[in-house]
């Protein structure tokens, strides 16, 4: 006997590196779009310095929180990276979607996923690395109204 036994589906390397179903390969298309689109707006804003420290995104870390001038900071030097790891994750939506076959279509989400994921999260060190480098911010100072002692400073 050498082919396999009547019934059975016998699936070899060939066979799965046939064409990709095309549920399939819209999935994983939405997938990446889903990440992508996402993290080119925040990228986008935060380059712009257009998003709100009262928001729910960008660099949130205890440095980048400190003080509006590094929360500005942070978000500018962390915009660009994660612009681009949006425009990584669409530019492999659309290799998965257009790629001739499955193995094709799956590697290629896998390595749009990790490098997304990882150039954002580089954009995020960065950015709270810049914000740590500023000077922390000075408490209020007396207003020079001589009156012997300044809440402010503790007299």
């Amino acid at each position: 006997m050498t082919g396999p036994p009547v019934g059975c589906a016998a699936v070899t390397f060939a066979d799965a590196a046939t064409a990709a179903p095309a549920a399939l390969r819209i999935v994983l298309l939405l997938v990446l779009l889903a990440l992508g689109v996402p993290l080119g707006v925040v990228g986008t804003l935060g380059w712009r310095q257009r998003l709100a420290r009262e928001g729910r995104l960008g660099v949130r870390t205890t440095a980048a929180m400190r003080s509006d001038d590094a929360f500005r900071l942070a978000n500018r030097v962390a915009g660009l990276p994660v612009l681009v790891a949006g425009v990584v994750a669409v530019f492999a939506g659309i290799a998965a979607f257009l790629l001739p076959n499955t193995v094709a279509s799956v590697v290629a989400t896998g390595i749009g996923l990790v490098g997304a994921v990882a150039i954002a999260r580089a954009g995020g060190i960065v950015g709270d690395r810049a914000a740590g480098a500023l000077p922390k911010p000075v408490p209020p100072q007396c207003a020079g109204c001589a009156c012997g002692g300044c809440a402010a400073l503790g007299g």
